[in-house]
């Protein structure tokens, strides 16, 4: 389908190593003239479901201080655009829980939240895990918690887990394993 938004001018009003906010005049599909706010991601959000043979998973537990709020949520972090999407979610499964797995399947790409972002997520299921030391980063102070697949999805229905990639690929995985 063809673009309906015309762009008139574009200007960049802030820029840091994670995000870049672009302000853009257009002219909307119904004609009207407006601003429209792009929030640029410099990175990949990728999330992984680490899964055991007991169908247990790992859940991240962190203050979010955008949200002001604690927050419940699958390992996850950002891998740099051009880089193997793959090797970024090893490595932030390594940092995180301290596991390594020998097997891996992208299950989920999302785009987080594309009315005021172009920032794309991908979940992968980690399996055949190996258990090592955690190396969190200096931003990071976090909790992490062991517990059985099924109980995650219901902390998802309950709403205990509220991150979008995360109950995204919770739910996903669930379906795929019929549950």
């Amino acid at each position: 389908m063809e673009n309906p938004w015309e762009t008139h001018a574009s200007k960049e009003i802030y820029s840091n190593p994670w995000i870049t906010l672009t302000e853009h005049d257009v002219r909307n599909p119904g004609g009207g003239k407006g601003i429209y706010g792009k929030v640029h991601f410099k990175n990949l959000a990728l999330g992984i479901i680490p899964l055991d043979d007991e169908m247990n998973t790992w859940l991240v537990g962190q203050y979010r201080y955008t949200l002001d709020e604690y927050s419940w949520e699958i390992p996850m972090g950002g891998g740099p655009i051009g880089i193997d999407k793959l090797v970024s979610a090893k490595r932030e499964l390594k940092e995180e829980t301290g596991l390594e797995a020998a097997k891996w399947t992208e299950i989920l790409k999302i785009h987080t939240s594309n009315s005021v972002t172009d920032e794309v997520g991908y979940a992968y299921l980690a399996e055949d895990l190996k258990e090592g030391d955690t190396a969190f980063e200096e931003t990071e102070e976090l909790e992490i918690r062991k517990l059985p697949f099924k109980t995650v999805v219901s902390m998802c229905e309950k709403g205990e887990i509220t991150d979008s990639l995360s109950v995204a690929s919770i739910y996903k995985l669930a379906r795929m394993l019929k549950m």
